[in-house]
């Protein structure tokens, strides 16, 4: 591969990523679909110590779905965001309202694209 190969891989990356992200904060579910791959996989935070992997549109789907009604708030800020080729990280901050207060969590996704999809969202938090 190129380098600038790699560079417009890169750039392609960034973008799937960023239109999930969107989605994602419109708590939009189709759209959030739409910029997975149908065999996309999903590891949550929870439970510990390695999280619930989830697989597959249809599964990933519903737990979306239950996550955004659970979740009316819910609110990801990226803080920091690169990628390199088909894969790409964002450190975050996860904000929603917790027992009627402002709360937050810190973390990272670990993403994998694949055809201009995101095909893997590993996520991890701290504490």
């Amino acid at each position: 591969m190129t380098e600038d190969t790699f560079s417009n891989s890169s750039d392609a990356t960034l973008a799937a990523i960023e239109r999930f992200n969107e989605a994602f904060n419109r708590h939009d579910v189709d759209a959030v679909m739409n910029a997975m791959t149908d065999d996309c996989i999903f590891e949550n935070t929870y439970p510990s110590p390695d999280g619930l992997r989830i697989v597959g549109t249809e599964a990933v789907r519903s737990f979306w779905e239950k996550f955004f009604e659970s979740n009316p708030d819910a609110f990801f800020e990226a803080e920091d965001i690169f990628a390199a080729g088909d894969r790409c990280t964002v450190r975050w901050i996860y904000r929603k309202t917790k027992e009627g207060k402002p709360w937050h969590l810190r973390g990272v996704d670990v993403f994998r694209v694949r055809g201009g999809k995101v095909a893997e969202k590993l996520s991890y938090v701290k504490g």
